[in-house]
């Protein structure tokens, strides 16, 4: 917005309430990006990757793991291009086109609609990381998944929307995500509590 009118909605608050719940067991999972942004926003050179640090950060502001979302993606690719053999062996509609934007989805919806049957079926990383977290995750430490409480970092404020969308929650109505928060946000978050990255050890994501 040239006037400056429009801001992402603040979500900080909802994760520092979780964050200080007992009874929720509160996961994160940044996007590729975040290693290098953040780093930024506390002076670092552009282009700094602080993947290490920024675990050790999120660790010490409360989160019960730190998950890369690298591995979500993994697993929408391997969606994505099983889906391509189908459409190509079956006869399905191509181009194939990419799901793991919210934002490109909306504007198809909004200026293509004659193309939306050739945007991929598969949740987009974050949705695949909340998917995963919330069954095989829950399952595999023993947790009910409506205990469990699932934020991403993403570089981009469309993912808001799509984590609150009707269609990204699992067969008993939770959402897959329960919040995404940008690295704006997460700065915040960060100095409101007197954590730098910059001075942090180096930490690696849960696996």
């Amino acid at each position: 917005c040239p006037t400056g009118a429009l801001s992402e909605k603040d979500d900080t608050a909802r994760v520092l309430a979780a964050l200080n719940d007992p009874a929720k067991h509160v996961v994160v999972g940044p996007a590729p990006s975040i290693r290098v942004t953040l780093g930024e926003c506390f002076g670092l050179p552009i282009g700094t990757n602080v993947e290490g640090k920024m675990v050790t950060a999120l660790r010490r502001l409360g989160f019960d793991k730190v998950f890369d979302v690298d591995t979500a993606a993994d697993f929408t690719i391997l969606e994505e291009g099983t889906e391509f053999l189908s459409r190509l062996n079956g006869g399905g509609t191509l181009p194939l086109i990419t799901s793991c934007s919210p934002g490109w989805v909306r504007y198809l919806e909004q200026h293509a609609p004659d193309m939306l049957r050739n945007i991929s079926s598969c949740k987009s990383p974050q949705q695949m990381f909340g998917a995963l977290a919330k069954s095989y995750f829950a399952e595999k430490i023993g947790i009910d998944p409506k205990r469990l409480f699932v934020v991403s970092i993403m570089p981009c404020v469309a993912k808001k929307s799509e984590c609150a969308l009707p269609t990204m929650r699992g067969e008993d109505g939770i959402p897959d995500v329960d919040v995404s928060i940008t690295t704006r946000e997460l700065d915040i978050m960060l100095r409101a509590n007197h954590i730098s990255p910059v001075y942090m050890p180096e930490e690696e994501f849960y696996s």
